[in-house]
Parts: structure tokens; C-alpha cells; sequence
């Protein structure tokens, strides 16, 4: 007999149901057949009952779990079935123990600051307060305006965020508030410190349940666009021509601003940032309805004065080292010969093998060269300059972070403002024409205590910068030969510089023949 033959038998469709072989083990047997009824739509009559769990037929034994189908647990919410479901404990301040230690202030020690901090800060390893911190936390977090001068990595940005945090935990936001106005607005020159400060206040508010925005350049708008207009977003890091466009299209409004942060003033004068900050500072609430803090590596008469009409009764203060440098870097300028240059560097990553470094030069095309000859070795190098597509910087910047790229070429477009743990070694392939970004660039290096080497080659022309260096630092820079080891000679020779093709049109230089100005173009064939 059939399967059909020995369903019928089973519902009563067939008289020879009493001689229907036994159905199989593996097969559940079937429930009590029902009365016959006319045909119709199916629950068209008869008492409604509780359905149960649908049953499953099968064709024949159940097939094994293999180790892609592990054995089914117990629902966790069935009583009585499996482990008992886990409870997160709430988290102990007594477990963030720092012992007392001379001169030192204890993250614990500060005054107000919610336990949902304090946990961050212990997961991070935070104990001792940098000497900005030290000076600047215990004002801010009371309230105060705080105009900060302290060099770069000096812990500045834990300072602002931890008040930021505090102050915005303390007074909750107001349930009817509106979406695409922050409650604090971050102000920074450049992306990549807009990225560095956002990723720092990921790590320190993430048990504090506030949504941090990172608004820059370079990257899609409509993906930071959306996020303000369909989410609640307690802070804002941005750069100031990119949230002056959002303001623009009425996506971001800075009128209810609780607390407002310009980091890095002296670079927002450099860049020529000012007008488009005072835009924005006047977008905010006057400067006696919010609180404001300010930090630069130099207080200049131009950012004093800044600071005098952006900030309300601010109170200064400042960390003033001996040197300018940071004490934990070890600092050495080597004379070389321009010829000699790029195999000291070859010769200094085989025998140093730092676990990661940074090249800086100052020009585009030059670091672009120096990257290929690098590669040209065998190097794993990437390359970081104002021509690389902001999408390529974030992934370059994450590679080189995680140690994915243990050398970075770059421009001072990476001298300020990151913060990349275990950077053991900055070289200056070129000394720097301004005497502050030498500072900047081997201050990526000897962060928050660790120790750290520059190493800065002085040939025939970069020597020249090395006086205003020295007066800049306050402090006199050695000058030796490089040892004769670093001079070995390069397994392959190096790539021949690459000439830029002259431009069409014969013998007029840089703008070409003069014929009219602007419109002097129609008479002949267009240039592309």
C-alpha cells in the first residue's frame, strides 16, 4: 500500500484500514480523525481549538547534527530549561583601585565625575592625570571656562570630553527636543583630528549612552546628513566649512549649544579658519549662556584676544615645560648628503625594525616618490598627503593604527592632532620650513609618557631651518654624522623621479603666450 493509500486508511477513507501495515517508528502517529464533513472552506464550521506547535512529517529518520548544525539548546527564557539566564552586575567603582602616588591626581580623585566615566576610565588603564588635566579638569568640570595652553598629546582632548560627558550626564536633555540641535559642538582645523577626537570620545563615552557625530570633508554628506536629521545627536566634531554647510541647508543649528570646544586655535588661525568660526560661535548662545574651553599649543596675542571675545571671565591655564619638546623624545639630527638620504632610511627601518614609524616631507611629490622607492625595497609603506581621497586616508590611517602598515609616509597633514598608540620612531626626511611643525611632527611620537626617537636628516638646504628650530625649542640640537652601517648599499637600485610632461604650447612658461587675459582663449583650441 501507498503513502495516499495509507493516509486514506488512517482518516477512515477506506474499509481496508484494519489490515494497513504499522506505520513506521520514525513516523508520528496521527491524531483522531475527525467526522466527516461536507466540503467547503476550511474552519467554516465546528469549535474553535488552540492551536498547538505544527507538526513535522518526515519521510524518514532524522538527519544526525553535523559541526555546522550544533545540538539545540534549551530556550533560556523556559523555566527550568538550561543555565540560568546571566544578569549583568553593575560595575563597582571599588574596582578602580590607583594607588596613591606623590605629586599625581588620581582620575578617582576627581570631583563629580559619574561612575559610567569612571568605568571607561578604568577599562582604558587611565590612573594619573596629565599635568593639563590635573590643572584643567577641576575647573571645568565645576562649570568654568577654560583657556588651556598645553603642547600636543598631552592628554587635552581626554580633558574636554570627560566635561563634556559630566555636564551633559548631570542635566539630561529635554524630552521634547528637536533633532539636528547638539547639545556640544566640537571644533577642530583638520579631519583627521575630527576622526581622532570622535574616536576618543567613543572609548571614554561608552557606557554613557550619549551619540557622538564626526562632521568633515572629504566623505559622503548624505551618510553625516542623515544622521542629523533622523537621530538625536548630543555632540558634534566637526571642521568648519563642512558644518557651515549643513547650516546652510538647515540641517544642524547651533542655537541651544550647551557647551562649545575649539581645540587647536593657533591652527584655525593658520588655516585662516577665523571667519568662518566666528560664524559659527555667534550661531551659539551668547558666551554667558554656555560654557566654553579653548586649547592651543601657543597663546598668541591673536588667540588671546580670541579667547577675551569668544569666552566669558575664561581662566587661563597653562603647562609650560622647560623645553617645548616633550622630555621623552630622544631627539637626532644626523648631517647626511641628499644622495645619502634614502639609504640611511632603508638602512634605519632593517636595523631598527620599529613596529611602527612615520616619514615626514614636505612635499607632495616628494613623499609620493619616497613611498614607491620604499615599496621598490620591499617595505609595506603607505602614503598620507592632502592628494589622497579622504575615503583612502581613514582606511590608511586604520591600516597603520591596527599594524596592518608599520610605515607611514606622510605630510603635516598627519603632524597635528593623532593620537596613534606605539609610534616608536618619527623621521624628518625634510626639516620642516616652519619651525612649529617640527615640534607637531615628532610629537606624534613620546605621547602621555612613553618614550619615543625622532631622527631628522639636515642635508644641503634643509640645514638652513635648523636655527630657527633650535630658537623655537628654546634649546640646541646635536648634530652628528650617521655611523657608516646606515650607509650600506640598497639591494635594488632606486626609481629614477618621474619628469612632469610640459605643457602644450611651446615658450610660454607657466601661464603660456599672452594674447588678452581670460578671454584671450577663443582665437584658439582650448587647453585641457
Amino acid at each position: 500500500m501507498n503513502f495516499i493509500q495509507r493516509v486514506k486508511a488512517a482518516f477512515g477513507g477506506s474499509k481496508q484500514a484494519k489490515h494497513v501495515p504499522a506505520v513506521p517508528p520514525t513516523v508520528p502517529k496521527p491524531k483522531k480523525p475527525h467526522p466527516e464533513k461536507p466540503r467547503g472552506p476550511r474552519f467554516e464550521e465546528g469549535p474553535k481549538r488552540i492551536a498547538a506547535e505544527p507538526e513535522v512529517w518526515r519521510g524518514g529518520p532524522r538527519k544526525k547534527r553535523g559541526e555546522h548544525h550544533p545540538p539545540a539548546q534549551p530556550h533560556p527564557h523556559r523555566e527550568g530549561a538550561g543555565r540560568p539566564r546571566k544578569t549583568e552586575t553593575p560595575w563597582d567603582p571599588a574596582h578602580y583601585q590607583v594607588p596613591a602616588a606623590e605629586g599625581k591626581t588620581r582620575f578617582p580623585d576627581l570631583v563629580g565625575l559619574p561612575d559610567v566615566l569612571l568605568h571607561a576610565l578604568a577599562d582604558l588603564e587611565f590612573r594619573y592625570c596629565t599635568p593639563i588635566q590635573a590643572k584643567a579638569l577641576p575647573l571645568a568640570l565645576d562649570g568654568a571656562n577654560v583657556c588651556g595652553r598645553a603642547q600636543t598629546g598631552t592628554g587635552k582632548t581626554a580633558a574636554f570630553l570627560l566635561t563634556i560627558f559630566k555636564q551633559l550626564l548631570e542635566k539630561p536633555a529635554a524630552p521634547d527636543r528637536r533633532k539636528g540641535f547638539p547639545r556640544a559642538l566640537i571644533m577642530a582645523p583638520t579631519r583627521e583630528l575630527c576622526m581622532q577626537i570622535a574616536r576618543d570620545a567613543e572609548d571614554l563615552g561608552k557606557y554613557a549612552g550619549l551619540r557622538t557625530l564626526a562632521v568633515y570633508g572629504g566623505m559622503d554628506m548624505q551618510a553625516q546628513r542623515a544622521v542629523l536629521r533622523d537621530k538625536h545627536v548630543d555632540v558634534v566634531v566637526a571642521t568648519p566649512g563642512r558644518l557651515l554647510d549643513f547650516r546652510q541647508r538647515q540641517d544642524v543649528d547651533f542655537s541651544k549649544v550647551e557647551i562649545l570646544v575649539i581645540d587647536e586655535a593657533d591652527r584655525m588661525l593658520d588655516m585662516g579658519f577665523i571667519p568662518d568660526m566666528r560664524r559659527i560661535v555667534y550661531g551659539c548662545p551668547p558666551k554667558d549662556r554656555r560654557q566654553t574651553m579653548l586649547f592651543s599649543a601657543t597663546l598668541t596675542p591673536e588667540v588671546t584676544r580670541l579667547a577675551t571675545q569668544w569666552m566669558h571671565d575664561p581662566v587661563t591655564v597653562e603647562v609650560v615645560n622647560e623645553h617645548v619638546a616633550a622630555d621623552t623624545i630622544d631627539q637626532r639630527v644626523y648631517i647626511v648628503t641628499g644622495e645619502q638620504k634614502f639609504t640611511i632610511v632603508y638602512n634605519i627601518l632593517r636595523t631598527m625594525e620599529p613596529e611602527r614609524v612615520i616619514l615626514f616631507g614636505n612635499r607632495r611629490d616628494s613623499t609620493e616618490l619616497l613611498c614607491e622607492n620604499l615599496r621598490n625595497q620591499g617595505l609595506d609603506v603607505a602614503l598620507l598627503s592632502g592628494a589622497v581621497e579622504q575615503r583612502k586616508r581613514v582606511k590608511v590611517l586604520e591600516d597603520f593604527r591596527s599594524g596592518k602598515v608599520p610605515i607611514l609616509v606622510a605630510t603635516d597633514v598627519a603632524g597635528r592632532g593623532l593620537h596613534i598608540d606605539n609610534v616608536d620612531l618619527i623621521i624628518n626626511y625634510n626639516i620642516p620650513e616652519q619651525a612649529e611643525d617640527y615640534v607637531h611632527r615628532i610629537g606624534r611620537t613620546g605621547r602621555v609618557g612613553e618614550k619615543g626617537i625622532s631622527i631628522t636628516f639636515a642635508d644641503e638646504l634643509d640645514s638652513y631651518y635648523i636655527p630657527a628650530v633650535e630658537e623655537y625649542m628654546k634649546q640646541p640640537l646635536k648634530c652628528v654624522t650617521p655611523p657608516d652601517e646606515w650607509l650600506a648599499p640598497l639591494p635594488k637600485p632606486m626609481l629614477e623621479k618621474k619628469r612632469r610632461p610640459r605643457p602644450a604650447g611651446g615658450f610660454g612658461g607657466r601661464g603660456g603666450p599672452r594674447g588678452g587675459g581670460r578671454g584671450s582663449s577663443r582665437g584658439g583650441p582650448r587647453r585641457r
